[in-house]
């Protein structure tokens, strides 16, 4: 099955860190980011850019784009991973496995709904 772990923080510490502090902080996430490749659970993975860079498309018709995230939280979504896991709790060992390395941050699990263009849709 495959889960979402949608990482959360507060954009403004995160953008206070040093380069050298960033760069300590991935390198720990990296690690397990390569033990989670190695074992064949890492899907697709993102440190997104500043929520200022984002837009929302929202509304009826063709909708309307407006500035920045979507909802106005304390956290920011920053970032994501794909994951292939048993169950739930499998995903949220990974997710503790993040919180250790990164413990300020937030992290949600949600199951994915996989859609492959052309296949039927499918609970995971």
């Amino acid at each position: 099955m495959f889960y979402a772990v949608l990482a959360y923080h507060v954009e403004d510490t995160v953008q206070s860190w040093s380069p050298d502090e960033d760069a300590a902080l991935m390198k720990d996430l990296l690690e397990v980011n390569h033990r989670l490749t190695r074992e064949g659970k890492l899907g697709p993975a993102a440190r997104l850019d500043a929520t200022a860079k984002a837009v929302t498309l929202r509304g009826p018709g063709d909708g309307m784009v407006i500035d920045g995230p979507f909802a106005e939280t304390k956290e920011q979504l920053l970032g994501l991973y794909v994951l292939d896991c048993a169950n739930q709790d499998e995903a949220i060992a990974v997710a503790r496995d993040l919180k250790h390395v990164n413990p300020t941050a937030v992290y949600e699990i949600r199951p994915i709904m996989l859609y492959l263009p052309g296949a039927v849709l499918q609970a995971g």
